[in-house]
């Protein structure tokens, strides 16, 4: 191994649809836990303690189906608990369906390293609101773009709100796009995002959904070209009714995340901006 080749930093990352902090283990919990998506249950600390837990070791996590505080979160920010609990010291929430005291639909990044900028990512679709959610690092002039998604059921707004995502791509040196895509890997939506940037993902799909009996590949952990793979996996957690993935990848050579110092913390709350193509 060469002396530059020792020098690339290992970066780990995970991608959790943790479903509002509802626990769904079987096909009629969906029906019989149908309310705890409106009204407040005495198990969802307990759950999202859990989660906590699982991704405390992960160097940047990105959340899908949290709530920004709300009467079914008991006015929690799912986010700043989960980062406060999981002692990551940069963390952001970004609502894309605002139900006001109801519900607060959102997604979340979470770092131990610090962003440069997180960026709001407005979607095209029918229903307005989806958002994705990048987060821009930097080093020596070379950006690497994480953006964390939760697509949309159908099939025609996903192919659209790919092609925007495959645009902030290419306009980065590299990238990672993770989350819930709602499609699986060898999609038409996927093949053509795979055919217009330099994104690729583990060789083997890793099946993630349902949680009780994974048969689809529907989360995803994307990666350009440049980042080298050594691990990728399922996380044994099924505490939504996804299972969390999570990939161990090697940065190119030379380039440098910045880690927080001792006792720092950071809410990019105000500080997010939005990207236009």
């Amino acid at each position: 191994m060469s002396h530059a080749e020792s020098d690339r930093k290992t970066l780990s990352v995970l991608s959790y649809n943790v479903q509002v902090g509802i626990r769904t283990s079987r096909p009629r919990h969906y029906l019989t836990g149908s309310w705890k998506h409106v009204l407040p249950c005495a198990r969802r600390l307990d759950n999202l303690e859990s989660v906590a837990h699982q991704i405390a070791d992960y160097d940047i996590v990105g959340l899908q189906e949290i709530d920004a505080g709300s009467i079914r979160s008991n006015f929690i920010n799912m986010a700043e608990y989960l980062a406060e609990r999981g002692s990551f010291p940069y963390w952001y929430h970004q609502v894309n369906r605002n139900l006001g005291r109801i519900a607060q639909h959102s997604n979340a990044f979470l770092s131990h390293y610090l962003p440069e900028e997180i960026v709001d990512l407005r979607l095209p679709g029918l229903i307005p609101g989806r958002q994705a959610l990048l987060a821009r690092f930097e080093s020596g002039g070379v950006t690497l773009a994480v953006i964390v998604v939760h697509l949309a059921l159908s099939r025609r707004a996903r192919l659209r709100q790919l092609d925007y995502i495959s645009d902030v791509v290419n306009d980065h040196d590299h990238a990672i796009v993770m989350g819930d895509m709602n499609c699986v890997c060898n999609s038409i939506e996927m093949r053509r995002m795979f055919a217009r940037t330099h994104l690729r993902e583990p060789m083997e799909p890793i099946l993630t959904f349902p949680s009780w009996r994974p048969m689809l590949n529907i989360d995803h952990i994307l990666v350009s070209a440049e980042l080298e793979i050594e691990e990728a996996a399922v996380v044994d957690h099924p505490m939504s009714d996804h299972l969390p993935i999570m990939t161990r990848l090697k940065l190119p050579v030379g380039f440098e995340l910045k880690r927080a110092e001792k006792g720092q913390t950071l809410s990019f709350e105000g500080y997010m901006q939005h990207y236009h193509i």
